[in-house]
């Protein structure tokens, strides 16, 4: 009995353990955040939404520079999307511990770069050269520099072998091709990015309408952040599309998209209401973002649709695609119009009313516009259930985890 109970509480603790493992990620931000020389590298790690990559990563090199190697190259004012580049050449896409770095094998090595991996750098100019000097250095080099070693290895900031090591060097990696001006929001087509991956139909639809091409176009530059619909959920909408007014379809394109930019760790981490290009005044024109892991909804009134890739997240503009085509209750009403409640039936002993029965009036509210067919109830049925079911499922498998601990502990 005592054997068994204590296999039975060695195989529990190994359970937690490996579940806590699981659980825990190594995140760049909160390891720079303790060492505050790196306080300004760490800043642009986030505004240029590196952090979020390095942390998806599971084998990674951070080659981070101290705050006086950022201000020389802020001094050069370069745009956020040239920081990013040269930011993204300081990222290397295998592990070099402290350790590793002085026992390279043949004293030198050539790791791809998170630069490299964006197709942005030409030939191997996203690739960074490693090699173990004379007199216990280690210096690093971009494969394309002219063979000089511009920054060496100072110490070891934190290691997480063989996931995550982060290291200090001495200066920014110069390279011509990272330190080229890169596009800005102003030179991004958007209604080419979107026909590229998927949302041809709602783009070629969104060019066709000049009033909400240029509400969107006016807000590249401060922030945007547009859901497109894939193409097979637009193509099934748009009878109803056509059969809305000139200003019905341009404020149902401008439902698409919102006046500020949303990484998705922001979708990730906020829920609630979001404003959107159509909304004006009384005409709400607003959705629910809510979000349940690593999934993330968008609700209307009328349907829930479902965020299922990232096309671009690059401050200020980011796009995603999702499954449904949102349709807001102001030009659909139809659809939340309830059914009547049946008459309460009168008992058969129930003496017969002197009042004159009089006919029901329909209200203003329940008529739905000409130009806004109602939409499939069975949407709305099965956004609801889906809480219930994913609760329903939680409870389930902590009862058999429940009962998988109680037999062992018998």
């Amino acid at each position: 009995m005592q054997l068994r109970r204590a296999t039975a509480a060695g195989a529990l603790l190994l359970t937690l353990t490996l579940l806590t493992t699981l659980g825990e990620a190594h995140n760049i931000t909160r390891i720079l955040a303790k060492h505050p020389e790196f306080s300004t590298f760490n800043h642009y790690l986030t505004l240029t939404h590196l952090a979020a990559e390095i942390n998806q990563h599971t084998t990674i090199t951070v080659c981070a520079v101290d705050n006086s190697a950022m201000s020389a190259l802020l001094a050069k004012k370069p745009s956020i999307y040239t920081i990013k580049n040269i930011l993204s050449l300081h990222i290397l896409l295998d592990y070099f511990g402290a350790k590793k770095l002085h026992q390279i094998t043949n004293g030198t090595a050539l790791a791809a770069t998170m630069f490299q991996a964006t197709g942005s750098a030409p030939g191997s100019a996203g690739f960074v050269n490693i090699t173990d000097l004379k007199g216990g250095k280690v210096g690093f080099t971009p494969q394309d520099n002219d063979g000089t070693f511009p920054a060496h290895f100072v110490k070891s900031v934190e290691e997480l072998p063989y996931n995550i090591s982060v290291i200090h060097i001495s200066s920014i990696l110069p390279s011509q091709a990272a330190e080229a001006p890169a596009p800005g929001p102003a030179e991004l087509n958007i209604t080419s990015i979107m026909s590229a991956h998927g949302c041809k139909v709602f783009a070629d639809t969104l060019l066709a309408n000049p009033d909400a091409f240029k509400t969107y176009e006016d807000n590249v530059g401060g922030g945007l952040t547009v859901f497109c619909p894939m193409d097979d959920a637009f193509k099934a909408f748009l009878p109803k599309f056509k059969n809305l007014t000139r200003a019905g379809k341009a404020s149902l394109l401008e439902y698409h998209a919102v006046p500020v930019y949303q990484s998705m760790a922001t979708l990730k981490s906020n829920n609630g209401l979001q404003n959107t290009l159509a909304t004006d005044g009384a005409s709400k024109f607003d959705f629910t973002v809510q979000n349940d892991g690593q999934e993330v909804t968008l609700k209307t009134k009328i349907v829930t649709g479902k965020i299922t890739g990232t096309l671009i997240d690059e401050q200020p503009v980011a796009i995603y695609t999702i499954d449904k085509v949102l349709q807001p209750k102001e030009l659909f009403k139809g659809a939340l119009t309830p059914a009547p409640a049946p008459a309460p039936e009168k008992p058969a002993h129930a003496p017969k009313s002197s009042k004159k029965k009089t006919k029901d009036v329909p209200s203003p509210d329940s008529e739905s516009p000409a130009d806004s067919p109602d939409d499939d109830p069975a949407d709305q049925t099965a956004d609801d259930n889906n809480g219930a079911v994913g609760v329903g499922r939680l409870g389930f498998g902590g009862l058999v985890l429940s009962m998988w601990v109680g037999f062992l502990l018998l």
